[in-house]
């Protein structure tokens, strides 16, 4: 008689989660002590550093203009509604004149929004001295 376990159709995927759970953790191991006996154990000052181009961090300036955040809002802000418009793009006939008046009450809307950031100069990059 047969062991029920053997006449398993997944038996065969637990098999190979089994060994492929072991030679993860196989791999793993045997990588964590080659690095550790290979890695180099100095701790001079240059290795413990910052790696950074340009001037050192200490020293930088952390100053970043608002503006750059009001312009990566209002890019989110559009780029979202944009993606509003395309379920009704592809489903334009279905909805018939009520989706058509639909959509043209939200493209006003974005209109108005993008005029009012454009008047108020959020688009406008201003220099900071």
């Amino acid at each position: 008689m047969e062991n029920p376990m053997l006449l398993h159709p997944y038996f065969g995927v637990f098999i190979i989660f089994v060994f492929t759970f072991l030679a993860f953790n196989t791999t793993l191991r045997v990588q964590r002590f080659i690095s550790r006996k290979l890695a180099d154990k100095r701790n001079d000052k240059l290795k413990l550093s910052a790696y950074e181009c340009g001037p050192l961090p200490i020293k930088q300036q952390n100053r970043i203009s608002h503006q750059f955040y009001i312009i990566a809002m209002l890019f989110i802000l559009f780029d979202v509604e944009v993606i509003f418009m395309f379920p009704w793009a592809i489903d334009f006939k279905a909805l018939g004149i009520f989706g058509f008046m639909e959509m043209l009450s939200f493209l006003s809307f974005l209109i108005i929004g993008f005029v009012y950031a454009w008047k108020r100069g959020a688009l406008s990059w201003h220099n900071i001295k």
